[in-house]
C-alpha cells in the first residue's frame, strides 16, 4: 500500500506502477530509484492516455460488437493481406497494374525500377494471394489486378494517406 492507502505495485525496473483504479502508468524515478513524494502524488492523479479514466464495461455494447466482429480465421486472412501489402515494391507493382491495366514482368520491372527477378517473385506472392491474375500469350505472361476490389482497396488507402491520418 502507498502512503495514501492506495495500492502501488512496482513492476520491472521500478518505473511502472499499478494504481488504485487498476491503471498502469509510467512515472519517472529520482536518482537512486526512489520516487519523491511529489511524484508519488502526481502518479496517483495520472490517467492513462490509451485507457479509460473510469473502468466501466458496457455489456450490451461489448456483446453487440462481438456479434459483428470478424472471426479469428478471417482476421488471420486479412492480416496476411495487409502484410502482403506492407512491401513498397509490391504496392508500386499493384499501382502500376491499376494504371496500365495489364503488364508483363519486363514492363513492370521498367515501370517500378526494380529488377525483373524481384518483380517476378512479388507477382508470384500476389498471384498466390489472389490479388493479381495472369494470362499467358505465347511466351509472355501478362498480369493484371484480380478484380475491382483490389483497385478499390488501393484507391481508398491512397485517399486515406492524402488526408493526413
Amino acid at each position: 500500500m502507498g502512503r495514501n492507502g492506495r495500492r502501488s505495485l512496482a513492476r520491472g525496473c521500478g518505473r511502472r506502477y499499478h494504481l488504485h483504479n487498476h491503471a498502469d502508468v509510467q512515472v519517472s524515478l529520482a536518482k537512486g530509484g526512489r520516487m519523491s513524494t511529489a511524484e508519488a502524488e502526481q502518479a496517483d492523479a495520472v490517467t492513462p492516455l490509451d485507457g479509460c479514466a473510469v473502468r466501466m464495461v458496457d455489456p450490451a455494447r461489448v456483446a453487440d460488437t462481438r456479434r459483428r466482429l470478424l472471426d479469428v480465421d478471417e482476421a488471420e486472412q486479412l492480416g496476411g493481406l495487409f502484410r502482403l501489402l506492407g512491401d513498397r515494391n509490391r504496392v508500386r507493382i499493384l499501382f502500376a497494374l491499376a494504371e496500365a491495366g495489364e503488364l508483363c514482368v519486363c514492363d513492370l520491372a521498367a515501370a517500378v525500377d526494380v529488377a525483373e527477378p524481384a518483380v517476378s517473385q512479388a507477382l508470384r506472392l500476389l498471384r498466390t494471394a489472389g490479388v493479381v491474375r495472369s494470362r499467358r500469350h505465347g511466351r509472355t505472361v501478362w498480369y493484371r489486378l484480380d478484380d475491382e476490389h483490389v483497385r478499390l482497396l488501393l484507391d481508398l488507402s491512397r485517399t486515406h494517406l492524402s488526408h493526413g491520418s
